[in-house]
């Protein structure tokens, strides 16, 4: 993707959709109003966002595969390991951990779970609720420590935790593509590579539904009719090539229903102004390896889906 570089956030929709969203590849233009904006919000208190917002629909929780969980322990480990100025200290992790299972979930952290993810020894399933906790404090510590050490860095504060969510899915992904023995293409140019790639979608789309990342459903469909404030779109599936083709430019619609991290990925959105999005990065590495910018569009309006819908509306472009 050719990202924005000042907030790639979540947004939740309170009258009942849910929405994760994150910058177009065309919103630079938008820094400053963005910026107010996050100061706003990371203002707030993980306590206070979790009051204003709650999930009682998450606070019964379900096991997560142990390849998942592995996979996902990692990529997440590696990519904040090796952070500038990190000298592995977990105890911000587990504080984070501890913290976000009281407020969130009212419940306390089994013995080690924090350290057991970091050595990716999972003698028991994970539950949703603890990957989400774990999930929060990772990317919190690694939010934390790349703001620290930000005079090492090259881009502005936002890119480079941008980066980091790159980063870890792309490694992630790497995972994927090895264990599920994925064929990409090597460019979309005709009907066959885009058959190709769509299988490769659905494979990485069931693994993660099948190993609890999604509760009960998951489509990413290159038919598209949405509205959004430049106007309604509409894409009918077989002209998604054409588009790519002609304009350079085609849409696609991600739908998850109940996304394991959804809760974390709000709050920390509201307060540090980024989140995870493990999913969407995921399938962003899936499409730069076959040569596309993909990205979700900041300006969709969900309210016309269901509230147990987390949607998506994305550009693909060619590089």
């Amino acid at each position: 993707m050719t990202m924005k570089t000042t907030w790639f956030g979540v947004l939740l929709a309170l009258g009942g959709s849910l929405q994760l969203l994150a910058d177009g590849p065309q919103a630079l233009a938008q820094n400053a109003a963005h910026e107010a904006s996050q100061q706003s919000m990371t203002q707030k208190t993980l306590a206070q966002v979790v009051a204003e917002r709650p999930f009682p629909e998450y606070s019964k929780w379900w096991a997560l595969g142990n390849q998942f969980s592995t996979f996902m322990a990692e990529s997440i480990v590696s990519e904040w390991s090796s952070l500038l100025g990190n000298d592995g200290d977990l105890g911000n992790v587990g504080t984070h951990v501890s913290e976000y299972l009281r407020t969130v979930y009212r419940r306390d952290a089994r013995s080690s779970l924090t350290q057991d993810f970091a050595r990716h020894i999972l003698s028991q399933p994970l539950q949703s609720g603890e990957f989400d906790a774990l999930s929060y404090a990772f990317f919190r510590s690694a939010f934390e420590l790349i703001e620290r050490h930000l005079d090492r860095y090259e881009q502005p504060l936002q890119a480079e935790r941008r980066q980091f969510t790159k980063r870890v899915g792309r490694r992630f992904f790497t995972r994927l593509h090895d264990h599920l023995g994925l064929t990409l293409p090597k460019a979309l140019n005709d009907e066959a590579s885009l058959r190709t790639l769509k299988v490769s979608v659905r494979q990485v789309s069931a693994f993660l539904k099948d190993q609890g990342y999604f509760r009960d459903h998951v489509a990413f469909r290159f038919d598209v009719d949405v509205r959004q404030k430049v106007g309604r779109i509409v894409q009918p599936e077989a002209a998604f090539l054409e588009r790519l083709t002609r304009e350079r430019l085609a849409h696609a619609v991600f739908e998850m229903g109940y996304p394991v991290i959804l809760p974390s990925a709000v709050y920390l959105f509201q307060t540090v102004g980024e989140a995870q999005h493990h999913s969407s990065r995921t399938i962003e590495e899936l499409f730069d390896r076959v040569g596309c910018e993909a990205s979700e569009t900041a300006d969709f309006d969900p309210s016309g889906y269901p509230p147990d819908m987390v949607v998506e509306l994305w550009e693909i472009r060619r590089r």
